[in-house]
């Protein structure tokens, strides 16, 4: 299996997966051009995913859906709540596939689960990506982690989990009360320290590569992320640690 972040954070969130013949987008946060230019960085082209998969319905997650959609003949993978709430800025999409949070979806070689998490629009899923030898986890955008989600991603040999931001530099920083407190909440984003805190019950022989995504520009830095994850997580062994960016996609990495 192999994958690259293909961008995080607030402005715009794409990972791109591949097993066999099958690759698949989760997201499409960038414009059309933007996401194809990231796959070729990478050695890949739009032309040849099979699929996109939809967590939720904030415009740094769909704002290219409903153009590669069209453009590529590309099945979309949404819940029905998401593409309500979303309609107006996806558009028509080619062929919508919708589904119920928790099914599990066959893409080509590839089998996809979604899994419920909490977050301030309509019906936010996680998905676990599986080609019955390896399996990966997406998780961002939640503002806890549940008993569902940490069963979800037990078993996972890779994972992209959200740490979104430091909390002494939200308190200090620019953003008003209200939006500190969006951010903070149950249905906001995952703090640096409580998604160590997580991940520190995820690690064993078994997940040989954690990314550290959906940063904050404005409330983390990468070197605090780090700090936060080296620091709670005593015992990585050969568990590798990456951090994506917002500006470029990360290298295709083989899992």
């Amino acid at each position: 299996m192999l994958f690259s972040v293909l961008g995080s954070g607030s402005r715009g969130n794409s990972v791109y997966i591949e097993s066999g013949k099958t690759g698949i987008l989760i997201d499409a946060g960038f414009s059309g051009k933007e996401i194809e230019t990231r796959l070729k960085s990478v050695g890949r082209e739009l032309s040849n995913v099979s699929a996109l998969c939809i967590t939720h319905e904030h415009n740094d997650h769909i704002r290219g859906a409903g153009v590669i959609s069209r453009r590529f003949k590309m099945p979309t993978y949404i819940n029905g709540a998401t593409f309500s709430a979303g309609e107006k800025r996806i558009g028509k999409l080619f062929d919508q596939k919708e589904f119920e949070t928790g099914d599990i979806l066959q893409i080509g070689d590839l089998q996809v689960r979604s899994f419920r998490i909490s977050h301030d629009t309509a019906d936010p899923v996680g998905y676990v990506v599986s080609d019955g030898k390896r399996s990966f986890g997406y998780c961002t955008d939640t503002g806890k982690v549940s008993h569902l989600i940490g069963r979800r991603l037990a078993e996972c040999n890779g994972l992209i989990l959200e740490f979104n931001h430091n909390l002494q530099m939200l308190k200090n920083g620019p953003y008003p009360l209200p939006l500190q407190q969006r951010v903070r909440s149950s249905r906001g984003h995952l703090s640096n320290e409580d998604a160590a805190v997580f991940l520190a019950g995820l690690i064993g022989d078994h997940l040989r590569m954690v990314v550290l995504a959906h940063l904050s520009e404005t409330n983390n830095t990468p070197e605090l992320a780090r700090d936060a994850a080296l620091r709670l997580v005593q015992q990585w062994g050969d568990t590798s640690l990456i951090i994506a960016s917002q500006e470029k996609a990360t290298a295709l990495v083989e899992l």
